[in-house]
């Protein structure tokens, strides 16, 4: 099939690319600035320009293929919140292409917001919160409204991605413990977050745009909860900087932004996407990603 990917550049998603051309599909991925469209290029993948500041520029490439994967986001965290608005733009542009047709649209989420069963790790068929709860809802808020319009999607959402290079939401809190002297954690350190190798996330993207099963949710889990202390000390041991605990009321200080993540406790399980997809993520966990961090960047 050809697979229109947004976000066809980044970390996860030029991973995307080279599974879907590994297993036999075309690609057409998404690029804003030209020198992103060589290593497109060198993938085997069709080059497509285009921006989710401009949803309308993505409606060709979404016209011209058997499916979309959308990885797109700006990853801005200090407007998170509008991001995640202009995201439930980009979903709506993306479905009014596909209305009507079997093809697939996989969107991406997070696992967060399946964290509603206290005591519990999120899981898939969970009920998630709304985006006037967690802003990330919005993406899926939009996926019900066009898949209300006969489009065919589906979601995977996301826990901590990491190789070596980079590590989700752990890779600004390292820049932060960098600028601090200190790698900190909240309390007792042990609320949990979930994470997985970017090349089994790029596999399960592949397996849901394959299947393409309506109204499907999928959680790209690894390992369903690495505690925070466990990381705060794999990245002191690697950048030789100290390590401690905090109060609450401390968090803001050391992760800014960060703060109102660093101590939540959100496992999330993916046991229901393993029996669906027959997936089984085989890359390193993400304490043996960071023991590879680069020292050279302090």
């Amino acid at each position: 099939m050809r697979v229109f990917v947004t976000g066809a550049t980044g970390n996860i998603g030029s991973k995307v690319v080279e599974d879907l051309i590994a297993a036999g599909h075309r690609v057409i991925g998404l690029y804003r600035s030209e020198d992103k469209a060589a290593a497109l290029t060198a993938a085997g993948a069709e080059a497509y320009r285009g921006s989710i500041a401009e949803p309308e520029s993505l409606k060709e490439g979404a016209a011209r293929s058997d499916g979309v994967i959308h990885l797109a986001f700006n990853h801005d965290f200090s407007r998170f919140v509008q991001n995640c608005e202009d995201d439930r733009h980009v979903i709506a542009a993306l479905g009014s292409v596909l209305a009507g047709s079997d093809r697939p649209l996989v969107i991406t989420s997070g696992t967060p917001i399946a964290n509603t069963v206290p005591g519990e790790p999120a899981r898939e068929d969970n009920p998630i919160v709304g985006s006037d709860v967690h802003p990330r809802a919005a993406s899926e808020e939009a996926a019900a409204a066009v898949a209300a319009q006969g489009v065919n999607v589906s979601v995977v959402r996301l826990p901590q991605v990491h190789d070596p290079l980079t590590q989700g939401l752990i890779t600004p809190a390292i820049a932060m413990y960098r600028e601090k002297g200190v790698c900190a954690y909240v309390g007792d350190g042990l609320n949990r977050w979930p994470a997985a190798h970017v090349l089994d996330v790029a596999r399960l993207y592949r397996l849901a745009v394959e299947r393409a099963e309506p109204n499907a949710k999928y959680h790209a889990v690894g390992e369903e909860g690495v505690a925070m202390r466990d990381i705060a000390e794999a990245i002191g041991r690697r950048l030789d900087l100290p390590v401690k605990s905090i109060a609450a009321e401390e968090a803001e200080g050391i992760f800014g932004w960060l703060a109102g993540f660093a101590g939540i406790d959100m496992p999330a399980s993916s046991e229901q996407t393993r029996r669906k997809l027959g997936w089984e993520p085989t890359g390193p966990g993400l304490i043996a990603d960071l023991e590879q961090l680069r020292v050279s960047e302090r």
